[in-house]
């Protein structure tokens, strides 16, 4: 299979995702429409990822993004199988008409997610992930749920018979990839979510997140199998 994923910014990059498509004998293309480059089409591939980025986009779109809107609608109009993590999860989501808002608490570093009793996702009851976020979604019409987080009750669903899959948590992220994250963060005004008072229970620190680096690692086979899963419709 060819697939398209699409970037929002150089410190939101695919991480482990590119080496799992590759180790499974898929082609890809990265396409950075914030770059300039334009948005591709449908036809011209087998799958689509939504990558995350800032949350900004939501409330502050930019020239670029009515482009990216319309193929995301493309996409989930048709036949081929669709995924979105953290702001791609959030486009998605609002796409159905979900509700996309921002969340009672900002969301940062690893947690602890637990299946709901009907989610469909071939993943174990509990499980840590990584966050990144301020804003939640809905559960769309038709969808099934992953599960949630003490901080965010819905963490991700299904829709479509699992044709499309929207993942607010993490599985895709590297030491190196959340490095990236943490830099940009210090400056960054998405950062002033993260620092409310209010919000330190779910707000890890840069030392706690990279502390352990084999939670890192961890998060390989459960992004193996949502791939699997998600691709196998095909």
């Amino acid at each position: 299979m060819h697939i398209h994923l699409l970037q929002h910014g150089s410190d939101h990059d695919p991480a482990r995702l590119t080496d799992w498509l590759s180790s499974m004998g898929h082609s890809y293309t990265v396409f950075h429409l914030y770059a300039g480059e334009l948005a591709p089409r449908p036809a011209e591939s087998d799958a689509l990822i939504v990558l995350s980025g800032p949350e900004t986009f939501l409330h502050q779109p930019p020239s670029w993004f009515k482009a990216e809107d319309k193929l995301i609608n493309r996409y989930l109009d048709g036949q081929k199988p669709v995924l979105g993590i953290g702001l791609g999860a959030l486009l998605i989501a609002r796409a159905l008409d979900a509700v996309v808002a921002p969340g009672t608490y900002p969301e940062r570093g690893f947690h602890k997610v637990t299946l709901a009793p009907e989610s469909p996702f071939d993943l174990p009851e509990q499980f840590d992930a990584f966050m990144w976020h301020r804003h939640v979604f809905s559960l769309p019409e038709d969808a099934l749920p992953l599960g949630g987080s003490p901080a965010a009750p819905l963490q991700g669903f299904s829709w479509d018979s699992g044709r499309v899959v929207g993942l607010l948590c993490h599985l895709e992220v590297t030491r190196s990839s959340v490095m990236q994250l943490l830099e940009q963060a210090k400056g960054a005004a998405e950062h002033s979510a993260f620092s409310s008072k209010a919000a330190e229970r779910f707000v890890q620190t840069a030392d706690q997140i990279l502390d352990n680096p084999t939670r890192f690692h961890q998060l390989a086979p459960l992004l193996d199998r949502v791939m699997t899963q998600w691709l196998k419709i095909t």
